[in-house]
């Protein structure tokens, strides 16, 4: 008897039956179920397939004729609250018993052989009818082969081993007698049992006698049932099973008659034309019947497994063999075995097809083809574990694929920006996208889980390189790098030096997420000087973007300029200047090394690019030579000897050779035109107001403390730009104390005489708020050196220079003021000056008060020489 529960009903649930038999519920384990003739087999869809011998221990048996049998099904899981109870009852007609009926099923072997002679047994209505033969009712149960009636059992193991039935039934056999039979079960793989091989074919052997005692008589009944366990042979494609024809532990003769021969699936038998529609075949030979399966036909299933943590599938089908011989005259033995075959696992790996394009901007990554039965659990990326649902919910894109025959693929879309991906850079330009996976499979219903490892990448031109520009003005390098797309993931180096944030400022860098700009001086140490000219130096600025990770040089980059410098100066006063420049052409020149004509005459400053020289046309070896209307000093610098040695040995002493004239021109002739006017007033003689001689005089300082001047012979004086010049304006020769020194006018020129070009630096007493670098008062303190603190003025002034349009027209500056003497009990404006805070001024030149009452004096300074190089060597020198 079969009943198949659909997958409807126990998928997905916990599936416990028990047997009822009458008014007692008998739970069927799987030690039971052997025992009484029960099996049950499971697909993977969740069908549950029940089989129960109708000889089994609860079938309700009528005559040996109708069989009834009444389970009950219990169901606990996902799908149902609480426990679900379904009963189900079915009846069964069978009247083709054989005197031999031997069944080997999944989990058990039966044999039942007629207990009883044939003119015992009849159905009950004849019996109740018959007269002649003198038997009551009850002359089933009082035959002398009854179960009351065993004395002992021989089993055959093959040696005999006699057991009582209480110890058998202990053991886990089942022994019953039905209204004409006898019936003997055993489970696989009992101690008593035994294996033996059978033309080739391994079987399992279950054989044994019952002895039966009834007063002075003793009855033996000898039984035996032989099933397959071997006798298989798989390829890719066929199942061939192998059964002997003549299985000797159950014959007495080898001669026999093969009655009817049957082959089916799942325990019904087919015919030839379903046979022949599904591929199988069934044949005979002299020692064999022969079945052949097609592996994947329809009345099978594949199934999934995983095997040391790798895929494999099995195909799964349960054909039926079912023969019927004769021995002797009368002897039929009916013989069927339902033979569940599995093939072996088959490694079925995965395989991973890499779909990605490119230009789209994400993997797509298709994983299969698997089962049904295999679901996807959750994903490993780089990053770690997301279920299905997390990766959906951030933007990867899991989805399954089922197709008509019931298999199935998974597919994962990952967007390249995803932080999950790996990303490197193979070269410059190119970035390699890496996606590392291991899926989370699992096998179910047994949940019994594997992993599956994949990787993919792609190689994308996706990287814009960062590009430079750059331009010059009178004294920097400004230059521009932008990032390009990958944002500042390099080095700067400016020269053979790293672009450290310790220079940033030096620098005047500027950066944002696109950007950076900087400005670097002409001067600086990263810059290299490719010529020096009398007036100019041709610097340039080298740049290197460089990845640090990989040691990529990325771009490289290259300005050079023309900067205005002064290499030779000559001053009215015999003084010479000159600056000798170490170019890219002399290497190994070392400035600190060089001389003028007589060796002793050593820069002035120095240090591993510049060397400065400031001397007397008198001196160091100056030549003079007179021209016509002009003469001319000369000297030369070049690498100093040693010890005596020429100037040319010892350069090569150290490696190099240098060498450079310095020349100063002067006018022979020259005629200075003076200036002077009258007041005009009145013809005879009349007298001023007051006394004595009064004398204003004008200083520059040398610091900010005033207690050091620069005398005549000092100038011109050379000062850095935007240094700052102390100056003194001093009533001079007076001990009168109610008199003070007012400034009422300051201005700077470039000559000592009348000038067109001149700028303000204080006007009406005050600074001049148009100057960016306004004019500062100093306080004047009661000191040794000043008895009268108000006949002094002191102020500062930045050293500046006149431009137009941005190029420089002089590099010299002489500073001017009009000083008023007045009382200090005077209100006048000027001699109390109240400076506004906002004083707008918009005419350079002299401002005038308009009280020219006021005692005036004229004063000026010496002149104030520009010297930017000087400025910057002192910088780099500190």
């Amino acid at each position: 008897m079969r009943l198949t529960f659909d997958k409807s009903l126990a998928f997905g649930n916990q599936l416990e039956i028990d047997a009822i038999n009458g008014s007692q519920v008998v739970p069927l384990t799987s030690a039971l179920a052997a025992k009484c003739g029960y099996s049950m087999e499971c697909d993977p869809w969740g069908n549950t397939k029940l089989y129960a011998s109708l000889l089994s221990c609860f079938a309700q048996n009528q005559d040996d004729r109708v069989f009834d049998i009444q389970l009950r099904l219990r169901m606990y899981g996902n799908k149902v609250s609480e426990e679900d109870l379904h009963e189900v009852r079915h009846s069964c007609e069978y009247k083709q018993w054989a005197s031999r009926e031997i069944l080997c099923e999944r989990n058990f072997m039966e044999v039942s052989v007629n207990r009883l002679p044939p003119e015992l047994y009849m159905p009950t209505q004849q019996r109740l009818g018959s007269k002649e033969n003198g038997f009551k009712s009850g002359a089933f149960s009082e035959a002398p082969t009854s179960l009351p009636n065993v004395w002992r059992m021989v089993f055959y193991t093959p040696k005999e081993k006699p057991m009582m039935l209480g110890d058998v039934l202990k053991a886990g056999y089942g022994v019953s007698t039905t209204p004409s039979r006898l019936v003997l079960r055993s489970p696989y793989g009992m101690d008593d049992t035994y294996s033996q091989n059978v033309n080739g074919v391994q079987m399992e052997v279950f054989k044994l006698t019952t002895y039966f005692k009834r007063e002075w008589s003793v009855t033996m009944i000898d039984t035996a049932a032989a099933c397959p366990t071997g006798g298989l042979h798989f390829t890719d494609q066929v199942i061939t099973w192998y059964m002997p024809r003549y299985i000797t532990p159950l014959m007495m003769f080898h001669q026999h008659d093969l009655l009817e021969l049957y082959m089916g699936i799942d325990g019904k038998r087919l015919d030839t034309t379903r046979m022949n529609a599904m591929g199988y075949t069934l044949s005979v030979t002299d020692s064999h019947v022969i079945i052949s399966l097609p592996v994947g036909g329809p009345d099978g299933y594949y199934k999934s497994h995983a095997l040391n943590y790798e895929y494999h599938t099995t195909y799964s089908i349960e054909p039926m063999v079912e023969l019927l011989w004769r021995e002797g005259q009368s002897d039929i033995t009916r013989y069927k075995v339902h033979y569940p075959i599995t093939t072996p696992p088959k490694a079925q790996p995965p395989w991973v097809v890499d779909n990605t394009v490119t230009k789209l901007g994400f993997f797509d990554v298709l994983l299969g083809t698997f089962l049904h039965d295999v679901e996807l659990m959750n994903i490993t990326f780089s990053s770690g574990v997301m279920t299905v649902a997390e990766a959906n919910a951030r933007g990867i894109n899991v989805e399954q694929h089922g197709f008509p025959n019931g298999s199935r693929t998974f597919s994962v879309k990952v967007p390249f920006s995803d932080p999950v991906v790996l990303k490197s850079n193979v070269n410059q330009e190119t970035t390699t996208y890496t996606l590392p996976l291991i899926f989370g499979l699992m096998i179910l219903p047994e949940y019994t889980p594997f992993p599956q490892p994949a990787l993919v990448e792609t190689t994308l031109q996706d990287i814009t390189l960062p590009t430079m520009r750059g331009t010059c003005d009178e004294e920097h390098f400004l230059v521009v790098v932008e990032y390009g797309n990958q944002g500042k993931n390099f080095n700067i180096m400016l020269g053979t030096q790293d672009l450290s944030a310790d220079i940033y400022t030096e620098y005047g860098v500027q950066e944002n997420s696109t950007h950076l700009s900087m400005t670097v001086p002409f001067l600086a140490n990263n810059i290299v000087f490719e010529l020096a000219h009398q007036s100019s130096v041709r610097g340039r600025l080298d740049l290197l973007l460089w990845d640090s990770v990989n040691s990529w040089h990325i771009k490289n980059f290259s300005l050079a300029c023309n900067f205005p410098i002064t290499m030779t100066e000559c001053f009215s006063n015999g003084t010479i200047t000159a600056l000798a420049v170490k170019v890219e052409s002399a290497p190994l020149m070392v400035p600190s090394q060089l001389a003028l004509k007589d060796p002793s005459c050593k820069p002035t400053f120095s240090n591993s690019r510049f060397a400065y020289f400031s001397f007397a046309a008198s001196s160091c070896g100056t030549t003079r030579t007179f021209y016509d209307e002009v003469m001319v000093y000369q000297n030369e610098i070049s690498v100093a000897s040693r010890g005596g040695v020429g100037s040319q040995d010892a350069a090569k002493g150290i490696g190099t050779k240098y060498q450079m004239t310095v020349s100063c021109y002067y006018v022979l002739n020259d005629t200075q035109t003076l200036t002077f006017f009258t007041k005009p007033g009145r013809n005879e003689p009349f007298a001023e107001l007051g006394v004595g001689e009064l004398q204003v005089r004008m200083r520059l300082a040398k610091d900010s403390s005033y207690n050091s001047f620069y005398m005549e012979e000092d100038y011109p004086v050379v000062q850095y730009l935007r240094q700052p010049l102390y100056f003194e304006v001093e009533l001079i020769q007076s001990a009168d104390p109610q008199i003070e020194l007012v400034l009422e006018n300051c201005w700077a020129t470039v000559s000592d005489g009348v000038s067109t070009m001149s700028w303000d630096l204080i006007v009406n007493g005050c600074e001049n708020l148009d100057d960016r670098y306004q004019t500062i008062f100093h306080p004047v303190a009661l000191e040794d050196r000043v008895p009268y603190p108000p006949h002094l003025k002191h102020f500062e002034v930045k050293m500046f220079t006149f431009v137009k349009d941005e190029t420089v027209l002089r590099d010299q500056i002489f500073v001017h003021c009009e000083a008023v003497l007045c009382d200090l009990n005077q209100t006048d404006a000027i001699c109390k000056r109240l400076c506004p805070s906002q004083q707008k001024t918009t005419k350079r030149g002299r401002r005038s008060t308009g009280q020219e009452w006021l005692p005036r004096m004229y004063v000026s300074s010496g002149k104030v020489v520009l010297s930017t190089f000087r400025s910057d060597l002192n910088k780099l020198l500190t």
